[in-house]
C-alpha cells in the first residue's frame, strides 16, 4: 500500500523522538505571540517535550480567542509577529481564522490521499468558498494529491448534476448528506455519475447512509477538521477509527477541564497544531471523543479517536453549521412576547433537521422564521408551545439524533 509520505508509518519510538525536537520549538514560537506570551508566561519551552508535558499547560476555548480578536481584532494577538497570511476566514461566533496558499497549509492532503483520490481524479468540491475555509481547506488538499478541482461550492443542484456530467467528477468532497441530493436528483434527470469516492466533513456520517453511497459504489471516508486548527484526523479505508494527522498533538481531556482521561475514555477533544503560521497550543474544540488502544489495520502507525462522539457542551452541527447556546439567546432577545426556545436536532430520512420551540403566547410561527434564519443561519420548522411548557433542564439546544 502506497502512503500520502513516511510520517504516517513512524514507529511509536521514533514519533516520540520527533515531537520531544518539535514541541520545544512550537512552545518558545507560540510564546513571540502577544497572546500566548502570556498565558505561557514563565514556562520553560525546553522542558515541554511530549503530550504528557503538554498537559501542564492553560487551555485555550473559542470564547478566549473570541475575547481576544474583539479586544484586538481582527485576530486578537495568536499570530506571531510579522506573521502572513493570504486569506481571512469568518466562523460563527464570529470567530476570525487565516488561510495560507503554502502547499497543503490545513494538512488535507493525506486524508484524500486515504481515499483514494489523486492524479488524474477531478473533484467535485462542494464545500463553501465565501467567508468559511471549508471550500479552500478541501482545495488545497486536492492539489497536494495532484487531483483537479471542480469548485461547485454549495446549492444549484440541477448545475451541479450537469457539471458533474459535463467535466466527469470522479470524487465528492462536502457535508455528507449533500451528495445524496446531487446523486438522486442526477437520477431524476437521468443522468449517470462518474463518482466513486467521496471525502466528507461538516457532520456526522451516520452508517445508513454510508451503505447507501457504498450500494451505488461510492467509497465514501470522513475527517474531523476546524477552521481554527485544519485537519485532525481522518479514515482510511479500514474504517476502524479516524487516525489522528501527523501535524497535531491530540488530547482527550475531561470536560471542563485540562486533565488528560484514561485510554478510551470519552472527554473532550484538545489539540495542539504544530503550525508555524499560526501556533496554537492546547486548543479546546469542544468536540467529545476517546483514544483507541493499537493502531489502524491500514498500516498507518498514530493514534486513533473514535470519532465524533457529540459536543461537551450545548453547541451542536446542524446542516454543516453550529448552532450555539448563545444565538439562541440573541434569538429570545429579539423577541419581547417570547419567554424561552429550544432548538432541537432531528433527522428527516438522511437530512438533517431543525425544529426552533418557542414559547408564546402568539399563534402564527411564521412571526418567527424570518429571525431564526438570519440568527441561526439555517432554515428550521418553527413550533409555537405553551409558556412555561419547555423542559426545567437547562437546555436551549437538544440533539435528538441517533449516531449509532
Amino acid at each position: 500500500m502506497a502512503y500520502f509520505d513516511s510520517l504516517e508509518t513512524r514507529s511509536a519510538d521514533q514519533r516520540a523522538s520527533d515531537l520531544a525536537r518539535d514541541l520545544p520549538w512550537l512552545i518558545a514560537h507560540a510564546k513571540t505571540t502577544p497572546a500566548m506570551g502570556v498565558s505561557l508566561a514563565g514556562v520553560e519551552a525546553a522542558a515541554i517535550t511530549s503530550a504528557e508535558a503538554l498537559a501542564s499547560l492553560p487551555v485555550i476555548r473559542k470564547a478566549d480567542l473570541s475575547g481576544a480578536q474583539k479586544l484586538h481584532p481582527p485576530l486578537g494577538g495568536f499570530l506571531p509577529a510579522g506573521g502572513a497570511f493570504e486569506h481571512v476566514f469568518q466562523s460563527p461566533g464570529p470567530i476570525y481564522e487565516i488561510g495560507r496558499t503554502t502547499a497543503d497549509w490545513w494538512r488535507m492532503g493525506r486524508f484524500l490521499h486515504a481515499c483514494g483520490v489523486g492524479r488524474g481524479d477531478i473533484v467535485q468540491n462542494c464545500f463553501g468558498y465565501h467567508l468559511t475555509p471549508a471550500g479552500m481547506i478541501f482545495e488545497s488538499g486536492a492539489r497536494a494529491v495532484g487531483a483537479a478541482v471542480l469548485p461547485a461550492g454549495t446549492g444549484q443542484t440541477d448545475l451541479q448534476v450537469r457539471a458533474a456530467v459535463d467535466v466527469g467528477s470522479t470524487a465528492y468532497a462536502g457535508t455528507p448528506d449533500y451528495l445524496k441530493i446531487i446523486l438522486d436528483r442526477a437520477e431524476e434527470l437521468g443522468e449517470r455519475l462518474r463518482i466513486t469516492r467521496a471525502a466528507v466533513g461538516g457532520g456526522a456520517l451516520f452508517p445508513s447512509l454510508r451503505r447507501e453511497y457504498a450500494d451505488r459504489g461510492i467509497l465514501t471516508l470522513q475527517c474531523y477538521a476546524t477552521a481554527d486548527l485544519g485537519n485532525i484526523a481522518y479514515e482510511s479505508e479500514a474504517m476502524e477509527g479516524m487516525i489522528l494527522d501527523e501535524g497535531v498533538v491530540v488530547e482527550i481531556v475531561r470536560p471542563g477541564t485540562g486533565d488528560p482521561v484514561p485510554m478510551g475514555e470519552v472527554g473532550e477533544v484538545v489539540v495542539t497544531t504544530l503550525n508555524r503560521d499560526y501556533p496554537l497550543v492546547r486548543f479546546a474544540t469542544g468536540d467529545l471523543s476517546a483514544l483507541m488502544p493499537g493502531v489502524s489495520p491500514c498500516g498507518r502507525t498514530n493514534l486513533r479517536i473514535r470519532g465524533w462522539m457529540g459536543r461537551a457542551d450545548q453547541t451542536t452541527k446542524i446542516k454543516g453549521m453550529f448552532v450555539r447556546p448563545e444565538q439562541v439567546a440573541e434569538f429570545v432577545a429579539r423577541h419581547e412576547e417570547v419567554a424561552r426556545a429550544r432548538v432541537i436536532a432531528t433527522r428527516d430520512g438522511e437530512m438533517d433537521a431543525m425544529t426552533v420551540q418557542v414559547e408564546s403566547r402568539a399563534s402564527n410561527p411564521a412571526l418567527y422564521e424570518g429571525s431564526v434564519l438570519e440568527v441561526l443561519k439555517l432554515r428550521g420548522r418553527v413550533e409555537i408551545v405553551t409558556p412555561g411548557s419547555l423542559p426545567n433542564d437547562g437546555k436551549v439546544i437538544e440533539d435528538r439524533r441517533s449516531y449509532g
